[in-house]
């Protein structure tokens, strides 16, 4: 009797929407594992995720006004992060604070965009949490092109945001004082946190850009094999948190957040165990 253990996973390979949601799964896996190395070691966890979230108001413009999602996302998102590195810079024993306060600003002008002007309540669940079965070509195309400018800007900046984010203080007694690659780094996040959120949403960019990162830093300490080991595991969460979700019927977003959260907490006790 033949082997039919394998049939439901080709069939579910052979859907085009779950081809399309692997392909950007994939181009994410890249900008976000590469990226997401440096957001662990600058830690700019939590500014990644507020850049997430606060592009929430500008997908709900977008929606409301009828242009693309990605201009209005892209936008609140840039305004958040130079909002927040405007603050910072002046107040830097205040930076998470700052951060949190343009956070929930941004959320709640979302949710009344969403409610009161526009009353596109229907549509809240989809931009915040994403809807990776749904994405199109467009989708997939700018999450490519984010992976292009991540590994771009690692060949260029990586040895500067090496530095700094090792020591601090001998980077900059070295001479390393311009502020152009901090600022590039924080306009890569809020790109590439705009593009995941056609897979994860507004609420949980953090699934891709941050937790990989963060659980094969429990496994390892060389740069390069650090990053190379994130990308493979963001695809292995992504790729498989979709089949799964498929699978279940599932929001795959979701599903890929318990997923890459599961990993994280089972290798942290692993490491931890005497």
């Amino acid at each position: 009797m033949p082997d039919q253990s394998v049939s439901p996973l080709l069939e579910d390979l052979s859907l085009p929407f779950v081809q399309r949601g692997l392909w950007t799964v994939l181009a994410l896996a890249v900008a976000a594992g590469v990226l997401g190395t440096w957001i662990v070691l600058r830690g700019l966890a939590f500014f990644s995720h507020a850049v997430g979230t606060a592009a929430f108001p500008g997908l709900v413009l977008a929606d409301g006004l009828g242009f693309a999602a990605a201009l209005g996302a892209i936008g609140m998102a840039l305004l958040v992060a130079g909002a927040v590195a405007w603050l910072a810079r002046r107040q830097p024993q205040a930076e998470d604070s700052l951060t949190a306060l343009v956070l929930a600003g941004a959320l709640a002008a979302g949710v009344i965009l969403a409610s009161d002007v526009f009353g596109s309540q229907a549509r809240v669940d989809t931009l915040l949490f994403g809807s990776l079965l749904a994405v199109d070509g467009a989708d997939i195309a700018f999450a490519w092109l984010a992976a292009g400018l991540v590994l771009a800007a690692t060949v260029v900046g990586g040895s500067r945001w090496l530095a700094t984010g090792f020591d601090p203080g001998a980077a900059r007694a070295a001479g390393l004082r311009s502020g152009a690659p901090d600022a590039l780094l924080l306009v890569l996040v809020a790109v590439v946190a705009v593009a995941t959120l056609s897979v994860v949403g507004a609420l949980l960019a953090g699934a891709l850009l941050v937790v990989p990162a963060a659980t094969t830093r429990l496994v390892t300490s060389r740069m390069r094999t650090w990053q190379l080991a994130t990308v493979a595991l963001a695809t292995l969460e992504g790729a498989g948190g979709l089949l799964l979700a498929v699978e279940a019927n599932a929001p795959p977003g979701a599903t890929i957040a318990v997923l890459a959260g599961a990993i994280f907490a089972a290798t942290a006790l692993v490491r931890a165990w005497p």
